[in-house]
């Protein structure tokens, strides 16, 4: 009864702090707009690259494809952070929605023609990175619209439901190719919808005032520009470094990508494969089960976790949570049978997500704001390059239809790595005041 009321309280809090501060509704609609349209755009993009009968793709491909798409930001990310330190984060906001709403067009575009792989690749790849300006840019300005007493919570509910409406973006993809058919002019058509999400996100990011999302003036960097992004890599590991709580939330973070890079083309492959007489949906339908599966899972983290960190702390969160998605992985992931790993989906984003709203939290509370921008951009480069680097090593070794128990086993292996990491680094941890 107890941790009831304490559930209502906290989404109490939420809605109070909506009230009072207008600028948290907007930035909420900046966020769930971009991540509904981004939902759209990358099942759409998926549809068009991994289960269009027009496009056939081998493991290396579909390695390859991810690559083109994400590789390239994860090597500017780090540099992102320190213009969205040093620039108005209400104009990168804006102009990042506008550019990502031009190239999702021209991406629709040229499936419609039934334009090259490598034009192709090559809008999604700007779309993709420039919509990391816009979500680095959300989170990094969230302090400046929520009081730090009620970031966790806050914080808590606006991740996990933008996860959730990027799901529900994708979802609708699934839907249209599903009405329209399989092929470049169906998911032609869903990528041209999802231009829509950039479109209100940069009226949203419009109606705020200059400097209003930071940083303020007297916060600004004041090195040359170029000077100020190529540091932006040195700065964001080193604030990361000297905050023990981030930097377990780090290695929670990478460890956590690197398997979910290695459960995806598995999930990728079995769900291809329409030989196995299993009586639940194949192709692109059986993704979104899987996408829909794992969005529930954050839904549940964001009503546990505000809950578990003030009683054990954010490092012991995300210990818990990597210990059981090893449990996770050993008993659902190398049975390799689409159930399973329906199953696994559904528990290892309960998991997941607690390791990230954890480190969310940490990145807010223990950064200085003048540096939290390129921390929050240095993290969306973890993420990229583990998921990257663990679907390329993977499509080396996996078979054609997905069923490789010892890959499964070496993703296990991954997480108990990264737990026993976290736990070393908790030595360090439980000496900081910020823990």
């Amino acid at each position: 009864m107890n941790r009831a009321s304490n559930r209502r309280e906290a989404w109490q809090r939420v809605l109070h702090t909506l009230r009072e501060s207008p600028g948290l509704g907007r930035l909420a609609l900046v966020r769930f707009s971009s991540q509904f349209g981004d939902g759209m755009f990358q099942a759409a993009l998926g549809g068009a690259i991994l289960f269009n009968p027009e496009r056939e793709t081998d493991p290396v491909a579909i390695a390859a494809g991810f690559a083109v798409l994400l590789l390239p930001y994860s090597v500017i990310g780090p540099f992102a952070g320190a213009l969205l330190d040093r620039w108005d984060r209400r104009l990168v906001v804006l102009w990042a929605s506008v550019l990502r709403g031009l190239f999702i067009l021209t991406t629709a575009v040229l499936l419609v023609a039934g334009g090259g792989d490598t034009l192709l690749l090559t809008c999604a790849l700007a779309a993709i990175g420039v919509s990391r300006f816009v979500g680095a840019g959300v989170s990094a300005a969230l302090p400046k619209v929520v009081r730090q007493s009620w970031l966790v919570a806050t914080n808590s509910v606006l991740t996990t439901a933008g996860s959730v409406v990027a799901a529900l973006g994708a979802s609708a993809a699934v839907a249209i190719i599903g009405v329209i058919g399989a092929g470049d002019r169906a998911s032609g058509a869903a990528v041209a919808i999802a231009a829509l999400g950039s479109v209100i996100a940069a009226l949203a990011a419009a109606r705020f005032t200059a400097r209003s999302l930071g940083p303020v003036a007297d916060e600004v960097v004041r090195a040359s520009a170029v000077r100020s992004v190529t540091a932006g890599l040195r700065t964001g590991a080193t604030a990361v470094w000297e905050a023990p709580g981030v930097t377990t939330a780090m290695i929670g973070i990478g460890a956590h990508r690197i398997c979910f890079g290695i459960n995806t083309l598995i999930m990728v492959l079995v769900l291809r494969d329409t030989s196995n007489g299993s009586q639940l949906p194949g192709g692109m339908a059986g993704f979104g089960v899987a996408v829909g599966a794992t969005a529930i899972g954050m839904l549940i983290a964001a009503l546990i976790t505000p809950f578990l960190i003030p009683r054990i702390g954010r490092s012991r969160t995300i210990t818990y949570a990597l210990v059981c998605a090893v449990l996770v992985q050993l008993a659902f992931v190398t049975t390799l049978t689409q159930g399973s790993l329906l199953i696994a989906a559904f528990l290892l984003g309960i998991a997941g997500q607690s390791v990230k709203l954890s480190g969310d939290a940490a990145m807010q509370i223990d950064i200085d704001d003048d540096r939290r921008g390129q921390v929050f951009a240095l993290q969306d480069t973890v993420f990229n390059v583990a998921f990257i680097g663990a679907i390329a090593a993977a499509s080396t070794v996996i078979a054609p239809e997905g069923k490789s128990v010892g890959l499964a086993l070496a993703g296990a292996g991954v997480y108990a790595a990264g737990l026993s990491a976290v736990l070393i680094n908790r030595k360090k941890r439980e000496t900081s005041p910020t823990g």
